[in-house]
């Protein structure tokens, strides 16, 4: 298993644009990485490369293009509720004279039972005065009553349905790239970072089988990075996508430096949980624990949990729901997953954090039953 090691996020992305533009390149690269190793941020270094030379060139997803969603939720009158969309942003230009509802409603509606419209609303001051209209999204449902079917509008949906439909819209015009539309003639490459990260788990599958089905038979062949920390997710890619069709990868902090290592996986998909607790293992008998472990930690508590019909990662974690150490360990391990937003924060942990982390992982091991094999050697 060949290893890389890059200095940074910049010169990795400059790295995968180039991997598209070797002779005989694959199309499709899948990189399997632990949350907090920096996805999101190398999926915005990717698609600012492109912006650099005057052309966005890529359409993206990511936890930025939630935001191009904001909610008007009508705090007077609690009536007119809608998403506005964003009206500078490249991923929406071009819709215009498009049947997006429909489009957008022929994947919403194999995940979901609410409806929607698109429209326009009047953007106004504070004054109250009309500024322009604005592009909106208006949600209603379908409900049963005693005397039939009722449709009820203005609906807010949830957060899980409201990702849901952006990731939906997202493929509508994922679908418009692949088939040659021009209004995206601009795009040269896809970026996807870990949508699942937005949806339910229980969608993992179903979201990756028609990703793979959508990218293997387009029209247009579009170099396509994936990134996620998903296990099941991922193998589901690969299966999809093939190794003659997809170069898969595991992206990890570079323990030696403030870098990247990028390592070939091997041919067949893989379950990285034994691997990385190997790797746990050795670090935490050195003593030699930093903030990243903690983040891997939690991605193999979740995995663990799925596979044990667990209702959430924090059951993995033993003792009574009153035990003070369960609880000071979780908050610890929800703070140092979370710590990558902090970057100006030191790798390198106090005494008493590794002392806190090796404690965690021995309770973790003796409450299930993995065994535990010496962490695989890479060759350069």
């Amino acid at each position: 298993m060949s290893t890389e090691t890059f200095p940074d996020l910049n010169s990795l992305a400059l790295d995968l644009r180039a991997k598209f533009a070797a002779p005989n390149a694959k199309k499709f690269i899948l990189l399997y990485a632990y949350n907090g190793t920096g996805k999101t941020r190398l999926s915005a270094a990717f698609k600012d490369i492109g912006k650099q030379t005057g052309v966005a060139d890529t359409l993206y997803f990511n936890a930025f293009t939630e935001d191009l969603f904001t909610w008007h939720n009508d705090l007077e009158s609690d009536n007119e509720r809608y998403l506005v969309l964003h009206p500078a942003s490249n991923f929406l230009l071009g819709l215009e004279g498009f049947d997006m509802d429909t489009k957008v409603y022929e994947y919403v509606k194999r995940y979901a039972d609410f409806q929607f419209d698109f429209g326009e609303a009047p953007l106004t001051d504070e004054n109250g005065r009309f500024l322009r209209n604005q592009k909106v999204v208006r949600f209603y449902r379908s409900v049963q009553t005693s005397t039939g079917s009722k449709r009820v509008d203005n609906i807010k949906i949830s957060r899980g349905e409201e990702n849901l439909f952006i990731w939906c819209f997202y493929l509508a015009v994922l679908q418009m790239v692949l088939d040659g539309d021009k209004s995206y003639e601009r795009v040269k490459y896809i970026y996807i970072d870990d949508p699942i990260s937005s949806l339910d788990e229980n969608h993992a599958i179903a979201v990756a089988t028609q990703l793979t089905h959508m990218l293997v038979h387009a029209e247009k062949k579009v170099g396509t990075v994936i990134s996620t920390h998903h296990v099941l997710f991922f193998n589901v890619l690969c299966n999809g996508l093939g190794k003659k069709k997809a170069e898969r990868f595991l992206l990890k902090n570079d323990d030696l430096s403030e870098g990247l290592t990028r390592s070939e996986t091997s041919e067949k998909p893989f379950l990285h949980h034994l691997a990385a607790l190997a790797e746990l293992d050795e670090a935490q008998k050195a003593g030699a624990i930093k903030r990243h472990h903690f983040n891997i930690m939690r991605c193999i508590m979740e995995q663990t949990a799925i596979f044990c019909g667990l209702e959430k990662w924090q059951d993995c974690l033993p003792a009574a729901k009153d035990d003070l150490d369960r609880a000071v360990h979780e908050r610890m391990i929800n703070v140092m997953s979370h710590a990558d937003y902090l970057i100006s924060e030191p790798e390198e942990l106090p005494g008493s954090n590794v002392k806190d982390f090796q404690n965690i992982f021995k309770k973790f091991i003796d409450s299930h039953s993995f065994k535990l094999a010496s962490a695989p050697a890479t060759t350069p």
